[in-house]
């Protein structure tokens, strides 16, 4: 979906598009969390990684997801947006061995203790997609 520029677009509604592709029902959970603390907060997350970068040319969404995977894996600290990055990635078509080598690398660069918290996240939400069929 890369690059959905349809004229007269707002950076908001390409937004909302390539979230609910690719995040579905998790990204606008995620957004309506925001709405009684940050509002605005929820519409920057809508208009810039989303209606912007996640828009560009030059990478696909599987290769975007795949970067995004490796981030959040790599910083450590950011397990709640990892499970939602890791469903994203099932999503646009990562396959779960795909996803687990993904983490698995992580141990070279960001260590073994990031790529262990990446796979437990990712185990979660395998399990959450076999408990909802």
């Amino acid at each position: 979906m890369t690059q959905d520029h349809r004229a007269g677009d707002s950076r908001l509604e390409r937004g909302r598009r390539a979230l609910a592709e690719i995040d579905g029902h998790a990204g606008e959970a995620v957004v309506a969390s925001l709405a009684d603390i940050a509002p605005d907060f929820a519409t920057y997350l809508l208009e810039f990684p989303f209606g912007d970068i996640y828009n560009r040319p030059g990478l696909d969404l599987r290769a975007r997801e795949i970067a995004t995977i490796a981030a959040l894996t790599a910083m450590g600290n950011a397990t709640p947006q990892l499970k939602v990055h890791i469903a994203a990635g099932l999503n646009v078509g990562l396959s779960r061995e795909e996803i687990v080598e993904i983490l698995m690398q992580m141990a070279v660069y960001a260590g073994f203790p990031a790529a262990l918290n990446g796979l437990f996240a990712a185990k979660a939400v395998f399990a959450e997609r076999e408990a909802a069929g």
